[in-house]
């Protein structure tokens, strides 16, 4: 995951911290969208597993590391780094070996 989020580990500061060169201010790598009022809406179906282990992620976001996000921003991120690991690695992108070992289901 660190080479899709160009080397970093963790989460980016909410806000860029003044004592760090303009260079290192902006990202290349997209980023999920902060909350806010989306002009798009998908619906998609979960597991309870999966909405629990969404929600654990969350709060373990929360209490672990200070970061206060709503379920949908995750997802944002999630979907923006799974993305961004496609364009970099294209076939041996961690999404094209998950659906590949699953059979794409």
């Amino acid at each position: 995951m660190g080479a899709a989020l160009g080397g970093r580990q963790g989460l980016p500061p909410a806000r860029p911290r003044g004592d760090r060169p303009v260079t290192q201010l902006f990202d290349p790598v997209p980023h999920g969208t902060p909350r806010q009022k989306h002009s798009s809406k998908i619906t998609v179906y979960v597991s309870d597993e999966e909405l629990l282990a969404l929600e654990q992620a969350r709060l373990t976001l929360r209490a672990g590391f200070g970061v206060a996000v709503d379920r949908g921003r995750v997802v944002r991120e999630a979907v923006a780094t799974a993305l961004a690991d496609l364009a970099e690695n294209g076939a041996d992108s961690v999404l094209v070996r998950r659906l590949r070992q699953d059979g794409g289901q």
